[in-house]
């Protein structure tokens, strides 16, 4: 059977073959939304299929994705099985699509003969979804694995691959560890706009008003019930902007925050025509409800964490966003539910009613969100030649208050041109690669080391064991640090810190009235270290006194409390206390004495 593919989505799957032709890397395809991802996924398991001979898993996170893509892999005149539990499983078939919850209770049937995997929505590699490509690695390291997405990044992880469809690395503040070894297509919304297969979104930024979403910080649903539920004028006021905007339009989205919230949005709804579907709707409702607003028997769809992706009503052509989503390729997702083409239809509306559209920094350019890792990179970005294979590798700059000069591979150049030990860049380790047998061997150079004792092989500086021998390498200042680090936790342990916070009051004490001074010391260890001092005691009691006086009045004893107290402010608050506990009471043994400090190996 023939499926006449469109140019793009021929070229995507030919540049997914070329790859695992020729590497055994992840990689990773970009296709908006309305790309057709399902078409391209049945082309590559088709090629895959005709060249191994042996099975194909093709994921997704749900069961409306599934039968999506298992149906355009009928187009092809292929059988094909589900290994879903909200369909069947069965793995008949060599054509398989399945859900990770359901395979990773049956993942010894997923060890053999199977040549590639493909997963739809890449961007959520759960933890399931990894421990079954472990998994499957583990039996199959020829296991050839294609990663499709229209947002190939997620929160506080950045972008999910290693390399850019150029070759070019992805700057290090936008990618923590990524699964992905390299994005090998990108097929963009803008592309697809404007050759016509998509329909151009516009934001109305005359909303009415907005939910103030200052308060939200973790997106939880304490957070959403205070910026959202109960709100009811002001969510009657937003709800007939909606429909105002919405007139003469065909079918509106609204994404509310919380089901509570959702049934207060119906309030102000026209009941007749206005749908809700949320986690709690049950199968057959949804299924119907679903139908309903796809043969447009009614106008508004308010859904709470559902339709997000795989849900495709193609007449809709308002998006109402009634909630908060830190998640960039969340706010994608909800955007992408109205750009398909219907007849008719002359654009989509997107309304957002929670500051998403800035959050995301969306303003000009409602599909490039701004995407960082939570790490930051350091300092302005360099070029850097990597003298052992010559890729150019962008690293951030390290400080350079004297302006020196440094060499094309990466280091500063002293005051005679001559080049230093010292990196001018906080990058540790080149990122050119070459392809041995299809695995990726990342280049050998780093620029900070830390060798091994044992082999002498140059490991990573934050190494912790040798990459080759697996000898531990014992970092001395390391070491330090945590002696440092021990010692200050015993309170036992005498200790000289800086003094960041003091008190000084009178007491009496409760069984001999005496009038003493009880002081009350912070450090950064120790948040409280309670002293009393009593000038009127006897030996080590009049001794610590005499000696706390003296560090504060410049080597002057004053005769008695209210001495003390009346000319303290002539004196000066101790700048250091060296200290320890002693049978189960707080002393201090002198003052103003050198701060304890790390003195690290050179």
């Amino acid at each position: 059977m023939t499926v006449n593919l469109r140019d793009y989505q021929q070229a995507a799957t030919d540049a997914a073959i070329d790859w695992i032709k020729k590497s055994t890397e992840p990689c990773l395809l970009e296709l908006c939304t309305g790309a057709g991802k399902s078409l391209i996924v049945a082309a590559i398991a088709k090629w895959v299929h005709e060249k191994s001979g042996k099975k194909i898993v093709c994921f997704a996170p749900g069961k409306e994705l599934l039968e999506q893509n298992g149906e355009k892999m009928g187009l092809y005149g292929y059988q094909y099985s589900f290994y879903c539990a909200a369909l069947e499983k069965s793995m008949r078939h060599d054509i398989i699509f399945a859900t990770p919850d359901t395979v990773k209770n049956s993942i010894n049937l997923f060890r053999k003969n199977i040549a590639a995997v493909i997963i739809d929505e890449a961007h959520r590699l759960t933890p399931t979804m990894l421990s079954i490509l472990e998994d499957m690695l583990k039996h199959n390291e020829n296991l050839r694995i294609i990663g499709m997405t229209a947002t190939p990044y997620r929160t506080g992880e950045g972008y999910i691959f290693r390399y850019w469809d150029d070759g070019k690395p992805v700057d290090e503040d936008q990618t923590i560890d990524p699964f992905f070894h390299s994005l090998v297509y990108r097929i963009t919304a803008h592309e697809l706009i404007a050759r016509g297969y998509l329909t151009t979104p516009h934001a109305d930024p005359a909303v009415i008003e907005q939910y103030d979403t200052s308060g939200i910080k973790r997106h939880t649903v304490a957070e959403y019930e205070k910026a959202f539920e109960g709100k009811g004028r002001k969510t009657a006021r937003i709800v007939a902007d909606i429909v105002a905007k919405s007139a003469g339009r065909s079918g509106v989205m609204i994404f509310a925050a919380t089901v509570k919230h959702a049934m207060e949005v119906m309030e102000s709804l026209p009941p007749e025509i206005s749908r809700v579907v949320s986690g709690e709707t049950s199968k057959a409702e949804r299924a119907q409800i679903v139908a309903d607003f796809k043969a447009q028997r009614f106008k508004y769809l308010v859904n709470v964490a559902v339709f997000t992706t795989g849900f495709d009503a193609t007449h809709v052509d308002v998006v109402a966003i009634m909630r908060s989503t830190d998640s960039a390729s969340l706010l994608q997702q909800i955007i992408g539910r109205g750009l398909r083409l219907h007849p008719g239809k002359r654009d989509c509306l997107i309304l957002d009613y929670a500051e998403n559209i800035e959050r995301h920094q969306l303003e000009d350019d409602l599909f490039t969100p701004s995407i960082k890792a939570k790490k930051k990179q350091k300092g302005e970005p360099i070029n850097v030649v990597c003298p052992l294979c010559s890729f150019i590798n962008e690293f951030g700059m390290r400080p350079n208050p004297d302006e020196f000069q440094w060499s094309e591979d990466g280091y500063f150049l002293d005051l005679s041109g001559q080049k230093t030990d010292m990196p001018s860049h906080w990058g540790r380790r080149c990122f050119g690669y070459s392809l041995v047998k299809g695995k990726a061997e990342r280049c050998e150079h780093r620029w900070s080391v830390k060798v091994c004792d044992e082999c002498g092989h140059e490991n990573d500086i934050a190494a912790r064991q040798c990459e080759k021998c697996k000898a531990e390498i014992v970092d001395p200042n390391e070491k330090l640090r945590e002696e440092f680090a021990r010692i200050k936790r015993d309170p036992k342990a005498v200790s000289t810190d800086r003094v960041t916070g003091f008190s000084l009051v009178k007491h009496v004490g409760s069984k001999s009235g005496t009038l003493m001074m009880k002081a009350t010391y912070s450090t950064e260890y120790r948040k409280t270290i309670e002293v009393y001092y009593n000038p009127e005691g006897k030996g080590r009691v009049r001794n610590a006194y005499e000696q706390f006086s003296k560090a504060f009045f410049n080597g002057r004893v004053a005769p008695t409390v209210d001495d003390f107290m009346n000319y303290r402010h002539h004196g000066k608050q101790p700048d250091t206390i060296t200290y320890a506990k002693e049978d189960g009471y707080w002393r201090i043994y002198d003052y103003n004495k050198p701060e304890d400090i790390i003195r690290e190996v050179s």
